[in-house]
């Protein structure tokens, strides 16, 4: 039997549990979890409330985000997991390389290019490896459609049609988190758009070489609240009377575990998880849309909504050979406000297929269990387990992380500008 792989994990908030939880539960043959690194103390406690009591797993040590190189020295990790907010990413990717460990993050890999550079530059000069946790991959739904273009049902994609809305229960919850200040997050064409981005790269097999986009805040935010005729505002919503009829609010003190992991813990660094998502303070945009040229030729047209009545995606592959359409409708969630399995998980889907001179027909795709779609399970087992040979080669290195977070860090820069942006110009790899 092989030994198993010593793993520290650096965050301990909202996406955490989802690393911790499969580490101390399935795959414990594998794996060993020896560490938790966080900014906040109480939050780490709570961690390891929550590995005593609903994994049955021995409390770990602890290490102030200041102790970061003491933990690798003392504990020796053969990995480092990077769940901490974006902007920090790159700052435990690169120094967890430099100490001679490999490293599993969180996606977006970070935020902009300067540090996107620094992250390639650090894996060619230790050799260490870095993975991107890109769990849509692996849905049984997105694995099919990479299968269809693979198998040249459609021939040569030409372009791409994509529409992802994020709902008034989701979406609204990037705008009352670290999440709403483009500092911290990139905005949603690089935290959340990554994914999208990342799964149009898997699927055509190509890579983004011509970017342009317009974005704004249209919806969310004090001054559009205002201007919808909102007279009544409030910072935080938590034991705010007016904000108990926002239907946009988020009550911590209503959910036991944002409670424990958020308002218990806000007195250490001062985050509050309930920020109004109509205060001020927000520099994101909720409304975009992308158009991006492919070093294959094909044409991406993107549009990402963050305030809809359903949470899901259209999309559309144009082909030589016909056309696919996919419709996708996810289940509606807040980050860590409940079930794992239900973040992302499928409520309904249909791919059809249009050859040019036949007849159209479904595609029917099997069922999967888990989060984002079924892809959670799977790729969990990938990192974590006994991976299979994958002929659609899902695992995502820092490269595949590099090129999906390009497209949102150039559509940023577009809609600063007003110009388009050649990829190339941002980073070397």
């Amino acid at each position: 039997m092989s030994q198993k792989k010593r793993y520290v994990l650096v965050g301990t908030g909202g996406r955490a549990e989802f690393f911790y939880g499969a580490l101390t539960e399935k795959y414990r043959d594998t794996s060993e979890l020896v560490a938790f690194c966080d900014m906040n103390q109480t939050r780490m406690n709570y961690a390891n409330q929550l590995l005593r009591e609903k994994y049955n797993y021995p409390e770990i040590s602890t290490y102030t985000a200041d102790q970061f190189d003491l933990m690798i020295q003392t504990e020796k990790p053969d990995v480092v997991i990077v769940t901490s907010i974006d902007r920090t990413h790159h700052t435990y990717i690169i120094r967890a390389m430099e100490l001679g460990c490999d490293v599993v993050t969180e996606k977006p890999m970070t935020v902009d290019e300067e540090k996107c550079q620094e992250i390639l530059d650090t894996v060619k000069g230790t050799g260490r490896n870095v993975r991107v946790t890109f769990n849509y991959r692996y849905a049984p739904h997105h694995t099919k459609l990479r299968e269809l273009i693979m198998d040249d049902v459609i021939g040569q994609v030409n372009s791409v049609h994509f529409e992802w809305l994020l709902n008034t229960e989701h979406g609204a919850d990037y705008f009352r988190r670290w999440h709403r200040d483009k500092r911290n997050s990139g905005g949603l064409l690089v935290h959340k758009s990554t994914h999208h981005f990342d799964l149009v790269n898997f699927w055509i097999g190509s890579q983004p070489e011509i970017v342009f986009a317009f974005g704004d805040l249209m919806f969310y935010g004090k001054e559009n609240a205002e201007k919808r005729g909102v007279t009544e505002f409030y910072e935080r919503a938590t034991g705010n009377t007016i904000a108990k009829e926002d239907p946009f609010a988020l009550h911590l003190d209503d959910n036991e575990h944002l409670k424990a992991m958020y308002l218990d813990a806000e007195h250490e660094d001062g985050y509050r998880r309930d920020q109004s998502v109509f205060g001020d303070g927000i520099n994101i945009e909720d409304t975009m849309g992308v158009m991006v040229r492919y070093k294959s030729k094909a044409i991406l047209t993107y549009s990402l909504v963050a305030y809809q009545p359903w949470e899901g995606y259209r999309i559309v592959f144009n082909g030589s050979k016909g056309r696919i359409e996919a419709n996708v409708v996810e289940q509606s969630y807040v980050n860590s406000g409940g079930d794992k399995a239900m973040e992302g998980a499928l409520k309904g889907k249909s791919i059809q297929v249009f050859p040019m001179f036949d007849e159209p027909y479904e595609v029917q795709v099997d069922e999967a269990e888990g989060g984002h779609g079924g892809g959670d399970p799977v790729l969990l087992n990938d990192i974590f387990g006994h991976p299979q040979e994958d002929k659609y080669n899902r695992a995502a290195n820092h490269i595949d992380g590099a090129r999906s977070i390009l497209t949102g860090i150039a559509a940023n820069q577009a809609i600063r500008t007003g110009l388009p942006v050649r990829v190339d110009s941002l980073v070397q790899f």
